[in-house]
């Protein structure tokens, strides 16, 4: 390659003048199909970088580079695979042009790109609950220091936590307005969510509340009712107890359960419909019931693997629990709780009451219902604890 591209590309990255770079034109057919990449620089915990987009059919693959290591790869992209590059930069668009003996045409035009107010990576996203606002139990928790910044090993948290108290935030409107409300939370566990939906929906929103967080483990629970009394949260109580036999309140506003364990879901599911619940809000996990039921030759190549086995399980099964609801009058929506990257558990079952559907229409949905659970060979734990309920 010519020495005036080497400067080039020295100057305008080196001195922090590229704006944006694509490369295309492949000088040969690449057996990745990779037809284009476009660079940008982008600022990563307080570094400069270069993220590199390789466009390869459908996909696009990001690889972030420091200066030195960003000129050096785009030299080689215009050495050995592209023969075109548009440059753009502050000063000047830069339109670089590679012949088939290796000649560099580089025609200085114009800029036609201004520089970026910032070149942060990732936006700051707006969370309903601040960040540099000091939350008194994200603070407890470890999620947050005293002046309210959010600590960076438990920044996942944070989001999932905010992505919870968005789904809260999205039901307000489907509560009553006039009386307390009755909330329970079922296998609460330690009650980062718990504290939020407390949180979001009495210190926030200001709404008369009743939360209750019910959990198997003594430890847990008898730690989360230390952190209620100190906090001064007078409507939120934590008892030890099991999500079937739980019966002391007549009426719930609100289920929530997240990651109970198998039927342990459906229990809570049944107890919310019986209660006549206006929403209801469930991650469930570990779905093993009906992995333990399914058989199909159809699905033979399926089912022959054990993790895709799991997986379609799981998937059937949310399926047939949220079917279920919406015969009982529920409108049900499966929404992505939180990125699959912190894990595999990330479908919530987001129910909200509304009016049991018309005869013809509950016919057609049993239908629908019926011929799945059958080809599956199913015999689902809700279906038969609200077998009565759903032959009214």
């Amino acid at each position: 390659m010519e020495h005036d591209l080497q400067e080039l590309l020295q100057e305008i990255i080196k001195e922090r003048k590229l704006i944006q770079a694509t490369v295309s034109q492949p000088r040969r057919s690449d057996p990745s199909g990779c037809t284009k990449v476009t660079v940008k620089p982008v600022q990563l915990k307080g570094e400069l970088y270069y993220q590199f987009s390789s466009f390869c059919g459908p996909k696009v693959f990001h690889d972030n580079l420091e200066p030195a290591a960003a000129q050096e790869k785009l030299s080689v992209l215009l050495g050995e695979q592209y023969r075109q590059a548009l440059l753009q930069s502050a000063d000047a668009d830069y339109q670089v042009l590679i012949s088939k003996k290796g000649k560099v045409g580089i025609l200085k035009k114009p800029p036609t790109k201004e520089a970026p107010k910032t070149l942060t990576h990732n936006r700051k996203k707006q969370y309903l609950l601040e960040e540099g606002v000091p939350v008194p139990f994200l603070v407890e928790l470890g999620i947050m220091n005293a002046e309210g910044k959010v600590l960076a090993a438990k920044y996942d948290k944070f989001r999932q936590i905010n992505r919870f108290v968005e789904m809260i935030a999205d039901v307000v409107p489907h509560l009553a307005k006039d009386r307390t409300l009755n909330i329970v939370d079922f296998g609460c566990g330690k009650s980062y969510l718990t504290f939020a939906l407390y949180h979001y929906l009495k210190e926030l929103q200001g709404l008369d509340i009743r939360v209750i967080g019910l959990d198997l483990k003594e430890d847990v629970i008898a730690h989360c009712c230390a952190l209620a009394e100190k906090f001064d949260y007078r409507g939120l109580r934590f008892l030890v107890g099991d999500i079937a036999k739980y019966d002391e309140l007549d009426r719930v506003d609100m289920v929530v359960t997240l990651h109970a364990c198998d039927t342990a879901t459906d229990a809570a599911l049944e107890k919310a419909v019986r209660w006549g619940a206006d929403v209801i809000l469930s991650v469930p996990c570990c779905q093993h019931e009906l992995f333990r039921q399914v058989r199909s030759d159809v699905l033979s190549p399926l089912l022959q693997h054990g993790i895709l086995k799991e997986r379609f399980s799981s998937l059937a099964t949310d399926a047939m629990r949220a079917r279920l609801l919406d015969m009982m009058g529920y409108r049900t929506q499966l929404l992505e709780f939180i990125d699959m990257e912190h894990t595999p558990k990330n479908i919530l079952i987001r129910a909200v009451k509304g009016k049991r559907p018309p005869q013809a229409e509950l016919e057609k949905l049993r239908q629908g219902y019926e011929a799945f659970r059958d080809f599956l060979g199913a015999d689902p734990y809700l279906e038969r604890a609200l077998q009565l309920e759903l032959k009214a």
